[in-house]
C-alpha cells in the first residue's frame, strides 16, 4: 500500500470511502434507560453527551465522509483519569487507568478485526475527552495509528492523530485535561474534608437508622440498632441477630436482607453515637495491598466532630458494643445454619474416635413421635469410628439446655450484681499522648521544629499510642462482656430464642460435650454419658 493510498493519509483529507470504522462510547455514569428525561430536555450533566448521542455523532461523521459504520464500544460507568490498584505478573503492585473495553478496541484495531468478524480499518470517538484523559492509553492509541496504519478520528477536529504536529498537541491536550481532573479531584477531596470538620453528612445511601436527610432519625430503624446493641451487651452473638432480623422481614437500607459485615459495619459506625467519622485507606508499601478502616473526625484541639444529626446511642454504649464485636466475626458462635442444637459440639467418647456426632432422624415407622432423632458417630468412611456411639437427641438437648442455663446462674451469682467497672485506669495516660501527638503535628505545622524532630519523635510516641488503645479496647471487651451476661436464662426465655442464638448460648459456654460408650438406650436416657467441656467464661 503506497503512501497516497494509506488509510491513515486517506482518513487526514477526509476520504473514508470504503473504510470500516467502529466508535468507542465512553460514559462516566452508568447506562440507564430511565435516567433520561421523559420529556428529553437535559438537565443534568447524565442527560448530556450520553450514549445515543455520543454513537450518532460517531456515525454520521464516518458515513457523511463515505465510510462504514459497524461497531459501538461501550464503555459505562468508566474514568479515562482515575488509577486503579494492579498486580502485575512478578507480584508487584502498580496504578493504572483501568478501561478493558478500550483496551479490547485498541486490540481489534491493530487486528484488524471487528467483534462480528468484520474488517475494522479504523475508530472513531466524540472527542479527546472521550477517547483519555491518561497518557499512557493516549501512546497506545498512537501505536495504533503509526504502526498499524489505523486512523483514530473524532468529529469535532480536535483530536488530530494522523500527522506528527497533531500527535505533539495530542499529548499536550491530554495533559491538560489529566491536570484539569487532578484539580477537580483535589477541590472535591478538600471540600468533604471541609464537611467532615463542620460535622455535615455526604452523600451516598442512606445510612440505616436515619431518614434521606441523613439527619432526622427513622424511628422502627433507630429502635432495631438499640435494640441489636441491647442483645449483644447481654451476650447474644451477632449472627443470631442477623438470622432473626432477616426472619421477621427487617431489611437493610439498601432493601437487602442482612448479613453478618452488614450488620457489623453499621454497629461499628461511630455515626450511632453522634461522631463524624471517614474512611481511610491505607496500602501495605510491601505488598501494595490496600485496605481501608473507618476513623472518628477530629478537630484541631483532638476532639471527635459531632455530626449534625441525631444520635442513637450513647457513647459509652457504642464504645462497649464496639468492644465486644472486635474487627473480626467470632467463629462457632451461630454463625452456619445448622438445623439441630448440638450438631458440632456433641463429640465421640470412644477411645481414639473424638469425631463429632451428627443428627440423624428416626423414620417414622420406626418411631411414632414426631421430629425424633438420635445424635451418631458417622461411619469410618466420613470420618467417624462407626462404632454405633448414638445418643437420644431431644434428651440430651435438654440435657445441655438446663446445663448452660445453671452456667449461666452460677456466673452470675458469682458477680453478684454487674456494676459501672468505670473508666479504664490509663486514660489519663493514653489522653496524654493524644495530646503529645496533636502537640508535636502542630509545632511542625508551624515550623517551631524541624523535620527531622518531628519524623524521629512522632512515630514513637504515636507506637505508644496505639498499644494504649489496643489495651483499653481488650479492657472494654472483657469488662462489658463480663457485666453484658444475662443475670438469668429461663426455659421459657431460651424457647423463644432463634436457633442460632441457642446454638451461639451453647458455644459460649461449651467448648464440646463428650459423648461417651453405653448400651443402646433402650431402657431410658443416661445422662452420664455426657462429659461436657466447658469454656472459661
Amino acid at each position: 500500500m503506497g503512501e497516497a493510498d494509506s488509510r491513515v493519509a486517506r482518513a487526514r483529507f477526509g476520504d473514508l470511502t470504503g473504510l470500516n470504522f467502529a466508535g468507542d462510547v465512553r460514559m462516566s455514569f452508568e447506562v440507564d434507560p430511565n435516567r433520561r428525561p421523559a420529556d428529553g430536555i437535559a438537565r443534568t450533566g447524565a442527560d448530556l453527551l450520553g450514549r445515543d448521542d455520543q454513537e450518532r455523532r460517531c456515525r454520521e461523521f464516518v458515513e457523511g465522509r463515505g465510510g462504514r459504520y459497524i461497531h459501538t464500544y461501550e464503555e459505562p460507568d468508566t474514568s479515562a483519569w482515575k488509577r486503579k490498584r494492579v498486580q502485575q505478573p512478578d507480584g508487584t503492585v502498580v496504578y493504572r487507568v483501568v478501561r478493558p473495553v478500550f483496551q479490547q478496541a485498541l486490540d481489534d484495531l491493530r487486528r484488524g478485526i471487528a467483534p462480528d468478524g468484520r474488517r475494522l480499518d479504523g475508530m472513531v470517538v466524540a472527542d479527546i475527552d472521550r477517547l483519555t484523559r491518561d497518557n499512557r492509553d493516549l501512546e497506545d492509541a498512537i501505536d495504533a495509528v503509526t504502526q498499524y496504519d489505523r486512523p483514530i478520528i473524532d468529529p469535532s477536529g480536535t483530536l488530530d492523530l494522523l500527522t506528527d504536529n497533531g500527535r505533539t498537541v495530542a499529548r499536550i491536550v491530554v495533559a491538560t485535561k489529566n491536570q484539569q481532573s487532578a484539580d477537580t479531584a483535589r477541590r472535591v477531596r478538600d471540600k468533604h474534608h471541609a464537611m467532615q470538620r463542620a460535622g455535615i453528612p455526604t452523600g451516598g445511601t442512606r445510612p440505616f437508622g436515619w431518614k434521606a436527610d441523613k439527619r432526622t432519625l427513622e424511628p422502627v430503624e433507630a429502635e432495631v440498632i438499640r435494640e441489636a446493641v441491647r442483645r449483644i451487651l447481654a451476650g447474644a452473638p451477632l449472627s443470631a441477630l442477623v438470622i432473626e432480623f432477616n426472619e421477621r422481614g427487617v431489611r437493610s437500607a439498601t432493601g437487602k436482607p442482612w448479613r453478618n459485615p452488614t450488620l457489623k459495619g453499621i454497629l461499628r459506625s461511630p455515626r450511632l453515637c453522634g461522631y463524624r467519622a471517614r474512611y481511610v485507606k491505607e496500602t501495605n508499601p510491601k505488598t501494595g495491598a490496600q485496605s481501608q478502616r473507618v476513623e472518628i473526625v477530629r478537630d484541631d484541639s483532638g476532639n471527635p466532630v459531632i455530626g449534625q444529626w441525631e444520635r442513637i446511642l450513647s457513647v459509652k454504649e457504642w464504645e462497649a458494643v464496639t468492644a465486644l464485636i472486635g474487627s473480626n466475626v467470632v467463629p462457632a458462635r451461630g454463625v452456619n445454619a445448622r438445623k439441630y442444637l448440638l450438631t458440632g459440639i456433641l463429640r465421640c467418647g470412644r477411645e481414639g474416635c473424638g469425631a463429632p456426632l451428627r443428627a440423624q432422624k428416626v423414620h417414622a415407622s420406626r418411631n411414632p413421635v414426631p421430629g425424633m432423632f438420635h445424635y451418631s458417630c458417622t461411619t469410618k468412611a466420613q470420618g467417624g469410628c462407626g462404632g454405633g456411639i448414638s445418643v437420644h437427641g431431644p434428651k440430651t438437648d435438654e440435657r445441655i439446655r438446663n446445663l448452660v442455663i445453671l452456667k449461666y446462674e452460677k456466673e452470675a451469682a458469682d458477680r453478684s450484681a454487674a456494676v459501672d467497672a468505670g473508666p479504664w485506669p490509663q486514660e489519663a495516660e493514653l489522653e496524654l499522648l493524644r495530646q503529645d501527638m496533636r502537640d508535636l503535628t502542630t509545632a511542625w505545622r508551624a515550623r517551631k521544629i524541624s523535620g527531622s524532630h518531628y519524623f524521629a519523635q512522632f512515630p514513637e510516641v504515636e507506637a505508644e499510642h496505639a498499644r494504649l488503645a489496643q489495651e483499653r479496647d481488650r479492657w472494654l471487651a472483657t469488662t462489658y462482656a463480663a457485666a453484658g451476661r444475662p443475670v438469668t436464662i429461663t426455659v421459657e426465655e431460651w424457647e423463644g430464642y432463634a436457633l442460632a442464638q441457642r446454638r451461639a448460648y451453647v458455644a459460649d459456654a461449651l467448648l464440646a460435650v463428650i459423648v461417651h460408650p453405653a448400651a443402646p438406650d433402650r431402657d431410658g436416657f443416661n445422662p452420664d454419658r455426657l462429659e461436657p467441656v466447658w469454656r472459661r467464661m
